[in-house]
């Protein structure tokens, strides 16, 4: 009994430290990928004609963001960010075993096109809950563009506030369509893939299902999600912020970027894109994972 209440309060002690990391560099990424995502749209120019930094490269951006605006700038949005993950991933994570077992009526066969139907599922519910919280963390991250003008929102209450005041309450589900087929993407993306990675890795006796073996999957799935899901968050991110009336729709956001700028600015902002996703998805299964193998424990001990 001693034992499992040692070995379960040091993988909390785990997943407490690698949490507290990477929520660190995730926001920080976060940032600096929105930055990115504005600077070749036309959008780097502000109100008034005031135009914003240059931002070359990922840590080019990150030193350029400290410089002009301070360190912590780095984690603005951060605390819309927290309510994002708080009110999304509960849903998409935590409901994607049960909607897997579901689509598949308890079966221990579980295809791959029952995992893709459980991603597209919990990624659908939790936009439709969560897109409130998206909306302002875009909002609020983006006006980090934005120089030589009084910032649009003091923080994220105020966010709210505004914005359901100028745009009403549909203001706050803007882009929901378009992020019910990002996140789709991503949930089917990050899950499925880690899924098979894993099953895979198990199956063919390269590794045991531990810490390494969670690793792997989760960089692999977060290499996969950001190649597949890119494009989707690039028009996400610029049509959630745009002025109203500059686009029509999510469609005419995407032809106006492919006739302008060209396949390439689907993947601006790749690399900050990447290391963000690489880094949450790492964090999020190796946690998921501990948290896992935590839960048994306490119930073992109950028993």
């Amino acid at each position: 009994m001693k034992g499992r209440l040692h070995k379960l309060g040091q993988l909390i002690q785990e997943c407490n430290l690698s949490v507290r990391a990477t929520i660190s560099l995730v926001s920080s990424l976060g940032c600096v990928r929105c930055h990115g995502y504005h600077e070749t749209d036309g959008e780097s120019k502000s109100i008034n004609n005031v135009t914003s930094p240059k931002y070359r490269g990922v840590f080019g951006t990150m030193v350029t963001i400290v410089k002009t605006e301070g360190a912590r700038s780095l984690y603005n949005g951060l605390v819309a960010g927290l309510q994002r993950q708080m009110s999304f991933a509960s849903v998409r994570i935590g409901l994607y075993d049960s909607v897997k077992h579901f689509y598949t009526s308890g079966s221990d066969a579980i295809t791959v096109s029952s995992r893709l139907l459980a991603g597209c599922t919990t990624g659908a519910m939790a936009v439709t809950m969560a897109q409130p919280t998206d909306v302002v963390k875009v909002r609020f991250q983006a006006q980090l563009n934005i120089t030589g003008v009084s910032k649009r929102y003091s923080g994220t209450i105020d966010a709210y506030r505004k914005i359901a005041k100028e745009e009403g309450l549909p203001g706050l589900w803007k882009g929901t369509l378009p992020n019910i087929i990002r996140n789709s993407v991503v949930n089917c993306s990050e899950l499925v893939t880690y899924d098979l990675i894993k099953e895979g890795l198990i199956k063919y006796n390269f590794m045991t299902d531990n810490l390494p073996c969670h690793f792997c999957s989760a960089f692999g799935a977060g290499f996969c999600t950001t190649i597949v899901a890119s494009p989707v968050d690039v028009v996400k991110t610029r049509y959630m912020n745009s002025a109203p009336g500059q686009y029509s729709s999510a469609l005419s956001c995407s032809f106006i970027m492919l006739t302008k700028e060209g396949f390439t600015a689907f993947y601006k902002g790749f690399m900050p894109s990447f290391l963000r996703l690489g880094s949450w998805n790492v964090v999020m299964f190796v946690t998921y994972e501990q948290l896992k193998r935590a839960m048994m424990l306490v119930k073992q001990s109950w028993e």
